[in-house]
C-alpha cells in the first residue's frame, strides 16, 4: 500500500492529471462567475476545501517527484527553484486569506473616521484602526473638455501615535500606515466624497514577493543553466544540424484572404458628391488644425476625419476622397451626402426590416415619409434588455444608431471641437454646432459664424477650383486657436508627428512586407529541400536582411505611436495585436540561427498578425489612458505577457508544420522528414519553454501592479485566471516528455497547436464570453475573428488525424 501511493504521488503522470484538473476546474470558474456572480465561483471553485486539496497534491507530487528523482543530488537548481517558489507563493496566498485584513474606508471631506467596512459573503462587519484618517480634499480630473477621469486623489491628514501627518493618495500612489495599505479605489458622485480600499497583510505580502524572486531566479536558471533542459535541447539541436546540413522545410498551406481595395460598382450619388472633389491640397491644409476629441484628446483634424470614415465606413478612404476630403465634402454638400449608401451595414436581417439598402445603406433611409426615425421603437427595446440578453439584431441596431447620430451630429456642426475658449478651467474646445453662449463679444461672433462662411468659400471653391480663399479662412482659424488657447500646451511637433504617422501608414507596409517576404522565404525554402544552390542561400540572405528591414520599420511605427500618445502602444486590443506581430518576429529572429524554417514562419505569422489587426472590427484609435493604466507596471506587465505570445504562436505554427510532414510521410521520405521533424520539435519545445518563462513573469508582474494598485495580488477577475490556465496548459505541453509513452514528437506537436487555444482565450475570448476589471482592454466586436478560428480548428481536427496516420505509417 506504501509503495503504490509513493508510486502515485511521485508520478508525472499525476502532475499532468492534477494540472488538466486545475486547469478545467478554474475554466469552469470563470463561467460560474459570468452566470452566478463573483461570490458564488470563489465558493464553488476557488476557494473550496476540494480546490485547496488539489494545491496541496500538486506540492506533494512536487515533493515526491524531488526525493524520488533526487533532484538535489543531480543540481537540478533550475527545476526546485521553480517549483518552490510556487510553493512559497501558495503559502504566500494562504497566508493572506487566513490572516489578510481587507476593506473600505469611505469618508467625505471634513470626516475623521478610524473605522473600515470589511465585507463577506453574509454581511458588512467594521474593524477599529489603531489610528484615524481624515479627508481633507478629493479631488477629480477630467482630460481636457471631457467628462473621462484622467485622475482622482485624495488629500488626506492621517492622525498617528499624537502627531498629525498630510498624506497624498491617488491611483498607483498608496498610503502605509502601520501596515495599514490605503489604495484610492472610487469616489463619491457629488465628488466630495472618497472610496478607499485598505490592505494589511505584510507578512502575506513578503512571503508572496520572495516566492515571485525566487520564482525569477529559477526561471533564469532554466533557461541558461548548464544541465538545465533548454540548454540540452540547445546542444542536441546543434549536432543534429552538424550531422545534416541541410535546410529545414515546411510543407504549409495557409489561407488568408486579402482585403479589396474596392467595394464593388460605385453608386451613382457617391460618383455625383466625387465630381466636385476637394483639393487634396487644401484637404491636407484643413487636415493639419488641431481638434479636441471626445474624450479630451488634442490630435489633428485628419485623425479626427480618420476615425469617423472607419465608423461609418470601415475604411480609410472612400472612392477617390481621403478621409478629410470625404468630411470638407460631407459639411460642404450634406444634402447630396445624406443620399449616398456610404454607411456600412453588416446584418442582412437588419437591412430586409428597415428596407435599407444590403451591406451599404444611406443616411436618408432611414426615416420614413413623415420624418420619422425607423430604429426609434427596436432601439428603446434593445437598450431595455440586460447587455446578456441583446440579440445579435440589438446589438447590430445599436451600431447603426451610432453611427446614424455621428452623420446627424456632423451634418449639424457639431464633434468638431475646433475652437478654445480662452481661460477656461475645464480646458474645452467648442464645436459650431454648441451651444456657444459662454463666448462673448468679437469671439461669440467668430466662432458662430466662420465656418459658414468657410463652408460657403469650399463651395465655391469646389466651381471654381479656385483654393485660395478657402485656404486663408483656414489660416484664420487655425490664427484664432493659437491665440485664444492659453490653457493647453499643444506640441506643434507631436501634431506634426501624428499627421506623418496617419499618412506614412505604417503597419499596413509592414504587414504587406511580413507576407510577401516571409512568402517567399518559405517558398525559397521549399526549393532548397530538394536542391542547393549558392544563388538560393543568397536569396535567402537578402530577403532575411529585408525582413530585418521591415523589423526597424515596424518599431519605428510603434515608436511614433508612443510618441504621439505619451504611453507604451499596448494599452488596448489593436496596439496589442501591433505589438504580439512585432514580438512574433523577433523571437523568429532569435532562431533564426537555430532554424530558418522557423525565421520564415515567424515572418509570416507576423503578417497574418498585422493583417487581422487591419480587419474593421478592430479600432485603431490613440485614446487617454485611463487612471489605473498610468503606471509603469503596464510597460513592464504588458510588454512581457504578450511578448510570450509570439514564442506560443511560433510554436503552434511549428507543431502544425510538423503535423503537416507528417501528413506526407511515406516510405519513401521517412528518413529524411524524421530528421526535419525532429529538429523542428527541439525548436518549437525552446520556443515553447521560452514563451512560458515569459508567460509566468509577466502573470507575476502583472500580480505585483494589482497589489500595488488595488492591494492584493489575485482578484480571480477573469483575464487573470485565463492567464493563469495559459501556463498550466503550457506547463502540461512542456512535460509530456516525461512519461515515457507520452514523450513522442506527434503528441507533442498536436499538443503545442491545441495549447494556442488557451492564448487565444486569454487574448480574445475572455472579452467576448466574460467579463471582468480588465474590460478597459476589451473590443466589443472581437467576434469578426470567429470564423477564422472556425476554420482553423476544422484544419487542425483533419491534420491530427492524417499526422498521426503517416507517423505511425513512418514510424
Amino acid at each position: 500500500m506504501k509503495t503504490s501511493l509513493e508510486r502515485f504521488f511521485s508520478s508525472f503522470v499525476t502532475t499532468i492529471v492534477l494540472l488538466l484538473i486545475y486547469a478545467f476546474g478554474l475554466a469552469v470558474a470563470t463561467f460560474i462567475e459570468k452566470y452566478h456572480g463573483t461570490a458564488a465561483a470563489k465558493a464553488m471553485v476557488y476557494y473550496s476545501p476540494l480546490f485547496f486539496l488539489l494545491q496541496f497534491l500538486l506540492v506533494v507530487n512536487f515533493l515526491a517527484a524531488v526525493v524520488k528523482h533526487q533532484y538535489l543530488k543531480r543540481g537540478k537548481w533550475g527545476l526546485i527553484l521553480t517549483h518552490f517558489a510556487f510553493i512559497i507563493i501558495l503559502l504566500g496566498a494562504l497566508t493572506s486569506f487566513l490572516f489578510g485584513e481587507e476593506g473600505i474606508l469611505h469618508l467625505r471631506e471634513g470626516e475623521t473616521s478610524n473605522r473600515i467596512a470589511v465585507r463577506t459573503s453574509d454581511n458588512t462587519t467594521y474593524h477599529t484602526l489603531p489610528f484615524s484618517v481624515e479627508l481633507k480634499k478629493f479631488t477629480l480630473t477630467r482630460y481636457p473638455g471631457s467628462a473621462s477621469p484622467s485622475s482622482y486623489e485624495s488629500e488626506v491628514i492621517v492622525h498617528v501615535d499624537g502627531q498629525d501627518r498630510e498624506e497624498r493618495i491617488y491611483m498607483n500612489n498608496i498610503l502605509d500606515v502601520k501596515g495599514y495599505r490605503f489604495f484610492q479605489a472610487s469616489y463619491d458622485q457629488d465628488e466630495h466624497g472618497t472610496i478607499l480600499s485598505v490592505n494589511r497583510d505584510v507578512a502575506g505580502r513578503n512571503i508572496t514577493y520572495t516566492g515571485y524572486l525566487i520564482l525569477l531566479v529559477g526561471l533564469i536558471l532554466s533557461l541558461v543553466g548548464k544541465d538545465s533542459r533548454f540548454m540540452r535541447q540547445s546542444r542536441r539541436l546543434k549536432e543534429l544540424r552538424r550531422a545534416m546540413d541541410v535546410a529545414v522545410v515546411l510543407l504549409a498551406l495557409l489561407a488568408f484572404s486579402m482585403q479589396a481595395e474596392a467595394k464593388g460598382d460605385a453608386s451613382p450619388m457617391l460618383d455625383a458628391v466625387q465630381k466636385y472633389q476637394v483639393s487634396p491640397a487644401h484637404a491636407e491644409l484643413f487636415g493639419a488644425l488641431p481638434i479636441q476629441s471626445a474624450n479630451g484628446r488634442m490630435m489633428p483634424v485628419n485623425t479626427f476625419s480618420s476615425e469617423v470614415l472607419r465608423k461609418l465606413h470601415k475604411s480609410d478612404k472612400i472612392g477617390k476622397l481621403n478621409s478629410d476630403q470625404f468630411l470638407l465634402s460631407l459639411l460642404a454638400m450634406p444634402d447630396m451626402w445624406m443620399r449616398v449608401p456610404f454607411i456600412a451595414l453588416s446584418n442582412p436581417e437588419l437591412a430586409n426590416y428597415y428596407d435599407l439598402t444590403d451591406g451599404e445603406c444611406a443616411y436618408i433611409q432611414v426615416f420614413d415619409s413623415n420624418g420619422n426615425y425607423k430604429l426609434q421603437d427596436k432601439l428603446e427595446e434593445a437598450y431595455n434588455k440586460m447587455p446578456a440578453q441583446r440579440t445579435r439584431f440589438d446589438k447590430d441596431l445599436m451600431k447603426l444608431d451610432e453611427q446614424m447620430n455621428i452623420v446627424h451630429q456632423l451634418m449639424n456642426h457639431q464633434m468638431l471641437n475646433l475652437f478654445p475658449k480662452e481661460n477656461d478651467p475645464n480646458h474645452k474646445w467648442y464645436a459650431p454646432g454648441d451651444d456657444l453662449s459662454v463666448f462673448a463679444g468679437k469671439d461669440s461672433m467668430f466662432v458662430s459664424r466662420i465656418l459658414e462662411w468657410y463652408l460657403g468659400e469650399v463651395q465655391e471653391a469646389l466651381k471654381s477650383g479656385d483654393w485660395a480663399k478657402a485656404d486663408e479662412v483656414v489660416g484664420m482659424i487655425g490664427t484664432y486657436q493659437q491665440a485664444k488657447n492659453k490653457t493647453l500646451d499643444i506640441s506643434p511637433k507631436r501634431m506634426e508627428a501624428e499627421l506623418k504617422y496617419n499618412k506614412m501608414d505604417v503597419f499596413r507596409y509592414c504587414k504587406i512586407g511580413y507576407l510577401i517576404l516571409g512568402g517567399l522565404l518559405l517558398v525559397l525554402s521549399f526549393g532548397m529541400l530538394f536542391r542547393q544552390s549558392r544563388w538560393m542561400k543568397m536569396t535567402a540572405w537578402l530577403l532575411g536582411i529585408g525582413v530585418l528591414v521591415v523589423f526597424h520599420y515596424h518599431m519605428f511605427g510603434m515608436g511614433m505611436r508612443w510618441y504621439i500618445g505619451g504611453y507604451a502602444p499596448w494599452s488596448n486590443s489593436y496596439e496589442t495585436m501591433v505589438y504580439v506581430g512585432w514580438a512574433t518576429v523577433l523571437a523568429g529572429l532569435l532562431f533564426v540561427r537555430r532554424s530558418t524554417i522557423t525565421f520564415a514562419l515567424a515572418t509570416l505569422f507576423g503578417g497574418i498578425i498585422l493583417f487581422v489587426s487591419s480587419l474593421n472590427w478592430m479600432d485603431p484609435e490613440i485614446n487617454p489612458l485611463v487612471p489605473v493604466l498610468k503606471s509603469p507596471w503596464l510597460m513592464f506587465h504588458v510588454a512581457v505577457i504578450v511578448a510570450a505570445y509570439g514564442f506560443f504562436g511560433i510554436s503552434c505554427l511549428i507543431g502544425l508544420t510538423n503535423m503537416v510532414m507528417m501528413s506526407i510521410m511515406g516510405k519513401k521520405n521517412a528518413e529524411m522528414l524524421k530528421v526535419r521533424i525532429m529538429e523542428l520539435s527541439i525548436v518549437n519545445e525552446m520556443a515553447l519553454w521560452v514563451g512560458l518563462a515569459l508567460m509566468t513573469v509577466g502573470t507575476f508582474l502583472g500580480a505585483v501592479w494589482a497589489n500595488e494598485s488595488w492591494g492584493r495580488y489575485w482578484g480571480w477577475d477573469p483575464k487573470e485566471t485565463w492567464a493563469l490556465i495559459t501556463m498550466v496548459v503550457y506547463a502540461v505541453v512542456a512535460h509530456l516528455h516525461l512519461v515515457k509513452r507520452w514523450n513522442n514528437p506527434w503528441l507533442f506537436n498536436l499538443t503545442s497547436v491545441v495549447a494556442f487555444a488557451s492564448v487565444l482565450m486569454t487574448f480574445f475570448g475572455v472579452n467576448y464570453f466574460l467579463s471582468g476589471m480588465h474590460s478597459y482592454g476589451q473590443n466589443d466586436n472581437v467576434n469578426g475573428i470567429f470564423a477564422y478560428l472556425y476554420m482553423a480548428l476544422g484544419v487542425v481536427v483533419v491534420l491530427a488525424f492524417l499526422s498521426h496516420r503517416g507517423w505511425k505509417r513512418g514510424v
